[in-house]
């Protein structure tokens, strides 16, 4: 991912975060991958990482799993 490999020096974590069903509608998983992330921020050493559904993943290992609609881990290493 561009994002990772251009910012050397991290010193703080950055996460990402969706929602595959937008907030205000009904099932929505925005609010709960929303509050995930604010809770990773405060938790995660310094790196970019994807959090959704109760899972943070370095960016460089996540890979959207389009038949589960979500982020997944992949044991590759993807930049």
């Amino acid at each position: 991912m561009n994002l990772h490999r251009n910012l050397t020096e991290i010193e703080v974590p950055i996460v990402l975060t969706g929602a595959m069903i937008p907030l205000g509608f009904e099932g929505s998983d925005g609010l709960q991958n929303l509050t995930e992330s604010l809770l990773a921020a405060q938790l995660l050493p310094p790196g970019v990482y994807v959090v959704t559904h109760g899972t943070a993943i370095p960016v460089y290992h996540a890979r959207k799993d389009h038949a589960l609609g979500r982020f997944g881990w992949t044991d590759r290493r993807v930049m």
